[in-house]
């Protein structure tokens, strides 16, 4: 899973509480502890290094997946007659010493500093990229006729590059905040600038100092390719981009009309700053080395009994995919194993196959498990089969969304990301009360969760979308399931204390596996297919 900021987290956590029945739904099946347990146990072993995308490690974990799928007898759904769907992604780097950023006044020109004063990525398009173009400020640089927003309203950046303030407004709801936030190159592109600067603010400096970012400057950036070979870059327009600490970006401002400081008031005081432009020339060089990588989705599925609703999907998907090795030599053991990312959501979903094909009846939907890769890049995976499925995508009803249950606790009640968008939140309530487990509000919705896994590209393309976060209540008394979730986080999240010797509670991921189970099994026999409610933002989404 991707988090930005864990920062009180646990202080949020304290104040939960829930009042649950213990009493467990007697239906059969039942997920199996020890099953989960040796899934588990097998994915986040050393022996896989981490499973990063495009690794021999990684390649084990898809192979033993695709096995435990035929062993329950699953059809394939993946290319070719094969729980396979091999994606080819390109790999970027940025070379040493390319990154430059020239800023011409009118009185005079001034180099900034990389990367102390500016970073810049790898272009996943282009080996060499020039561009010199006037600035032009666009604020917050968002579009939404919903939220009544147009931070380019009256201003012409076509053929320039527009520079913005990192976020979004506190106004804003956090998911739909987010996926504007998601969306800024989008609104760019679509008004012909070829080129973003984005402003670090001093409030970002309080959450995530520049500092922490340069440490991840020499990462490289990873993009599938289309069957053409073509890298999935929807604005190619965009060939210029800088990261610009806010110190430095004063200069971006000496011929402005609002100085930056006024700016950054405004920011601070809650309100949206208007764009102008800045009155000088910014020029951005960089160079970019590209390679070739592979890596494997696997996908099957058990076909349903109805002859009408067989042709429908519902979608099970949990990321395969870790961090791979560290390299950071100040430590030991240099794997992060995943074990709880998210070795454990690929365990549930096993189970949960499992007990699809053992229940004895088969649903009246089909049911299709989708192991994704590269989540850790961005989603990879789950985008391309989103843009490139291997059943036709307005048949498939909804998505199941299995990421990192942090399975260390007695969990009294679970969060259901998207359960407040769409009539999957009345399947989550239902299928979690047979458990005796509540469904709790979004603790943390400054997060905005619902837009950082792999359910967010099916969401994208209208598929309604849910998916289940152990809560923050724990059954143990004197036990808070908030601090146990938010010291994961502090301690062991992408790091490798992330490995099978943590405490973990399978008879907890045994309730875990059966709410998902139950969800699915609701999903899959309802006459009606589940849609977003009207009033839901995603609803509207293009």
């Amino acid at each position: 899973m991707r988090f930005s900021s864990y920062i009180g987290v646990i202080a949020l956590a304290l104040g939960l509480t829930a009042c649950v029945d213990d009493t467990q739904s007697s239906a059969a099946p039942s997920a199996d502890a020890v099953a989960l347990q040796a899934h588990l146990e097998f994915l986040a072993s050393d022996d896989l290094e981490g499973r990063d995308t495009g690794s021999r490690g990684h390649e084990i974990a898809a192979k033993y997946i695709a096995t435990e799928f035929k062993s329950l007898g699953l059809e394939p759904a993946g290319d070719d007659g094969t729980y396979f769907q091999r994606i080819k992604f390109r790999r970027s780097f940025l070379e040493e010493n390319s990154a430059s950023f020239t800023l011409d006044t009118g009185d005079g020109k001034v180099e900034l500093e990389y990367p102390k004063q500016f970073l810049t990525g790898p272009s996943p398009y282009s080996e060499q990229d020039d561009v010199e173009a006037p600035l032009v400020f666009v604020g917050y640089g968002l579009v939404s006729d919903a939220f009544g927003i147009d931070d380019y309203a009256g201003l012409d950046v076509e053929g320039k590059i527009v520079v913005m303030v990192t976020g979004r407004p506190e106004s804003l709801p956090s998911e739909e905040g987010a996926h504007l936030n998601s969306s800024k190159t989008k609104f760019a592109a679509e008004r012909g600038a070829v080129g973003i600067i984005n402003l670090h603010t001093p409030a970002r400096e309080e959450v995530r100092p520049f500092e922490v970012s340069i440490m991840y400057q020499r990462a490289p950036s990873v993009r599938w390719l289309h069957p053409n070979g073509e890298p999935n870059v929807a604005f190619k327009n965009i060939a210029a981009s800088a990261y610009v600490h806010h110190e430095a970006a004063q200069q971006l401002f000496v011929n402005a009309p609002v100085k930056l400081d006024a700016i950054f008031a405004q920011l601070e005081a809650g309100e949206s700053p208007q764009g102008f432009d800045l009155g000088v020339t910014a020029r951005l060089q960089r160079e970019s080395r590209h390679e070739e990588i592979t890596s494997p989705n696997v996908a099957a599925v058990l076909p349903g009994s109805d002859e009408n609703l067989k042709d429908e999907y519902v979608l099970y998907t949990a990321h395969s995919d870790h961090i791979g090795v560290t390299k950071d030599l100040s430590q030991d053991d240099h794997i992060n194993n995943g074990a709880m990312d998210n070795a454990s959501g690929v365990s549930v979903m096993l189970e949960t196959a499992r007990m699809f094909t053992e229940a004895g009846q088969q649903p009246k939907r089909s049911i299709m498990f989708l192991s994704v890769t590269a989540e850790e890049r961005g989603l990879l995976g789950a985008d391309y089969f989103a843009h490139h499925p291997t059943v036709p995508l307005g048949q498939i009803v909804a998505n199941v969304n299995l990421d990192m249950p942090v399975l260390l606790y007695d969990f009294a009640d679970v969060i259901a990301f998207g359960s407040t968008h769409s009539t999957l939140g009345d399947s989550v309530s239902r299928a979690a009360g047979q458990f005796g487990i509540e469904l709790s509000d979004d603790p943390m919705p400054e997060q905005a969760i619902f837009t950082r896994s792999d359910h967010y590209p099916f969401v994208k393309k209208g598929v309604p979308a849910v998916f289940l976060m152990t809560g923050f209540t724990s059954k143990t008394e004197g036990e808070d399931g908030g601090e146990v979730w938010g010291t994961f986080f502090a301690e062991h999240y992408h790091r490798p204390s992330d490995q099978p010797d943590l405490p973990i509670n399978y008879e907890a991921g045994v309730t875990f596996t059966n709410i998902n189970y139950a969800i699915g099994q609701e999903i899959s026999n309802q006459v009606e297919r589940p849609r977003w409610l009207e009033e839901s933002f995603f609803s509207q989404l293009d």
